[in-house]
C-alpha cells in the first residue's frame, strides 16, 4: 500500500536537505532588500523547485542498469568468434533481456506494494550486480545468457520503481519537470550503449564490459542505499503463484514467438504467440478474479487492472503502445539498412543514432517543464504530427540517401517522440489514485515491450514479404531489400497515424475519475 509520505519524506519532496538559516540570514537589511548578495542567491534557489534526492538517486540506477540493455550489441561479433555461434544465437544476448522484461515486469506491480523501496531498491541492484558477475566469468555462451537475464530481472524492478517513487513524492505540479528528467536518463542510456561498448572493445575484452559495469552499480548501489529513504509502507498480503507462472510463461512466451517471426517454421512461429497469447489471456481473467476476492477480504491480484478504468490511464497505455509498435519496429529497421546497405560497422551505426537518443533525452526536462505549464495535448498533438511525417519520409529512402538526411530525419523523430512519452507517462500515471501507481507503471511497462516486440514482428514481416517478391520478379538484393525496407516505414506511418488519432483523446490535466473508482478504505 502506498501510504502518504511522513513528514521525512515531505522535507524529500520539496527537494532534499534542509539549508540552515542564521538570524542575519533571515533578517532584511534596511530598506527592505535582503542586505547580502549570498543571502539573495539562497532566497532565489530556495523558492526554486528542486528534484526530490530519492528521484536523483533512483534515475542514476536506473540510467545505470538501462544502458546494459544494448551495451552488447557492438561485442557481437567477438562473442561469436569465442563461443563458435550463429548470428542469431549471439542475439539472443539482446532477446534474452527483452524476455526476461516482460516475464518479470508485471509481478512489479505486486512486489512494490509488498516491501520497502529501499530493500526493492537493494534487492535491484544486488540482482544486476549478480548477472553482472555472472556475465564477466562466463566460460560459455549460455552461462553468458543467464547472466544476462538476472541483469534484466534486476532492470525490470527498477523502472516501476522509480516512476511508482515519482507519482508519490512528487506534487503534480512539479511532474511534468520530474519526468523529463527521467526521459533523459531513459532515453539517453539505450542511445549511448553501443557507443559506450565500441569504446571499451577498443581498449580490451568484452568481458571488460562487465569489469567497468560492476563497480559502477556496486557504487550507485551503496550511495543510493546510504541517502535514499522509505516511501510509504508496506503492504501485508500473499501471492497468487499460479499468476506468476501465467504472468512468466505467458508474456515471455508472447514475445518470444514474436521475436521469432521469420526465423523459424512459420507454424510454429504461430503455435508459440498463440499459446502466449492464451495464457496473457488467462492471466487477466485470474486477476480479474482476484480482485473481486480481494474486495470481501481476500489476497490481491499480482496486477491490479482496475488501472484501465480510469480514462485517462487507458487512453495513455493504448497511446504508449502504439508509440513503442512504430517505433521500436522502426529503430530495428534502421540498423539493418545502415549495415546491410550502406556498409557501416556497428559502431559507425551506433555513432549515427546516437544523436537522436540524445536529443529525445536532452528535450525531456523541457518538454516536463512545458508540460507543467500547458498540459499533455498541447505537446503530444504536434508530437504525432511529426512521427508521422518523418516516418512517411522515410518511406522514400534509398540506397543513397545522404547521411546527413537521415541524421536529420532521426533526430526529428526522436525529439517528436519526446514531445509524446513524458506528457503521456505524467497524465496517465497522473490519472489514477495513490495506491494503483505501482500496478500502473507496471502494466505501462508490460505493454511497452510487448507492443515493441508486435511491432518490430510486423514491420519485419512486411520487409520480408516485399522483399521476396521484388526478387521473383528479378531484382537484384539490394532492390529487394531497400523496396522491402520502403513498405515497412510506409506501414509505421500508418501505425503512427493511430498515435494522432489517439493524441487528441489524450486528457491535457489528471483531474478525472470515473464513476465508482474511488479507493477503497485503508488506502491513501
Amino acid at each position: 500500500m502506498a501510504a502518504p509520505p511522513s513528514t521525512h519524506e515531505n522535507d524529500i519532496a520539496e527537494g532534499g536537505q534542509d539549508e540552515p538559516t542564521t538570524d542575519s540570514a533571515a533578517r532584511p537589511a534596511p530598506g527592505g532588500t535582503t542586505g547580502h548578495p549570498e543571502v539573495s542567491r539562497r532566497r532565489a534557489s530556495a523558492a526554486r523547485p528542486r528534484t526530490p534526492l530519492v528521484i536523483k538517486l533512483l534515475v542514476t540506477a536506473t540510467f545505470v542498469v538501462i544502458l546494459n540493455e544494448t551495451i552488447m550489441v557492438n561485442a557481437v561479433p567477438r562473442l561469436m568468434t569465442e563461443f563458435a555461434v550463429t548470428p542469431r544465437t549471439a542475439q539472443w544476448l539482446s532477446t534474452v533481456f527483452m524476455l526476461v522484461m516482460a516475464a518479470v515486469i508485471p509481478v512489479t506491480g505486486w512486489f512494490l506494494q509488498r516491501v520497502s523501496t529501499r530493500r526493492a531498491y537493494a534487492i535491484a541492484m544486488a540482482t544486476f550486480s549478480a548477472g553482472t558477475v555472472i556475465g564477466a566469468v562466463a566460460p560459455v555462451f549460455e552461462v553468458l545468457i543467464v547472466g544476462r537475464a538476472v541483469q534484466a530481472a534486476g532492470t525490470a524492478v527498477m523502472v516501476p520503481l522509480l516512476m511508482t517513487t515519482l507519482m508519490t513524492v512528487v506534487p503534480e505540479k512539479d511532474r511534468g519537470r520530474v519526468m523529463g528528467t527521467v526521459t533523459l536518463a531513459i532515453s539517453c542510456a539505450p542511445a549511448l550503449g553501443p557507443a559506450v561498448s565500441g569504446i571499451i572493445l577498443r581498449v580490451g575484452s568484452w568481458r571488460l564490459i562487465f569489469g567497468v559495469m560492476l563497480p559502477i552499480a556496486v557504487a550507485v548501489a551503496v550511495a543510493g542505499l546510504r541517502q535514499l529513504r522509505n516511501v510509504g509502507e508496506p503492504q501485508a498480503g500473499g501471492i497468487s503463484w499460479v499468476s506468476v507462472v501465467l504472468s512468466a510463461v505467458g508474456f515471455g512466451g508472447l514475445l518470444f514467438g514474436l521475436s521469432e517471426a521469420g526465423a523459424r517454421d512459420p507454424v510454429l512461429v504461430a503455435l508459440i504467440i498463440a499459446g502466449g497469447a492464451a495464457l496473457v489471456a488467462a492471466f487477466v481473467w485470474l486477476q480479474l478474479r482476484l480482485q473481486r476476492r480481494a474486495d470481501t477480504g481476500g489476497d490481491g491480484p499480482l496486477l491490479d487492472l482496475r488501472t484501465v478504468s480510469y480514462r485517462g490511464y487507458r487512453v495513455s497505455l493504448l497511446l504508449m503502445a502504439a508509440v513503442h509498435m512504430a517505433f521500436l519496429g522502426s529503430m530495428f529497421l534502421l540498423p539493418l539498412y545502415l549495415q546491410n546497405i550502406r556498409d557501416l560497422s556497428e559502431l559507425q551505426t551506433g555513432l549515427l543514432v546516437m544523436p537522436g537518443g540524445l536529443a529525445m533525452g536532452l528535450l525531456g526536462p523541457v518538454v516536463g517543464r512545458l508540460y507543467d505549464q500547458v498540459g499533455a495535448r498541447p505537446l503530444v498533438v504536434p508530437g504525432a504530427v511529426l512521427t508521422v511525417a518523418t516516418l512517411a519520409l522515410l518511406s522514400r529512402i534509398g540506397s543513397d540517401t545522404p547521411f546527413a538526411l537521415l541524421l536529420a530525419l532521426h533526430v526529428v523523430m526522436m525529439a517528436a517522440l519526446s514531445a509524446i512519452m513524458t506528457p503521456v507517462f505524467s497524465v496517465g500515471l497522473g490519472a489514477l489514485p495513490q495506491h494503483l501507481y505501482s500496478h500502473g507503471s507496471s502494466l505501462f511497462g508490460a505493454i511497452m515491450q510487448v507492443s515493441g516486440a508486435i511491432g518490430t514482428a510486423l514491420l519485419v514481416v512486411v520487409l520480408e514479404a516485399r522483399e521476396d517478391r521484388l526478387l521473383a520478379g528479378d531484382a537484384s538484393a539490394d532492390a529487394a531489400f531497400v523496396g522491402g525496407l520502403r513498405w515497412a516505414f510506409v506501414a509505421a506511418a500508418a501505425i503512427a497515424v493511430l498515435i494522432l488519432v489517439l493524441a487528441v483523446r489524450v486528457p491535457s490535466r489528471t483531474d478525472e475519475q470515473p464513476a465508482g473508482a474511488a479507493a477503497p478504505a485503508g488506502h491513501a
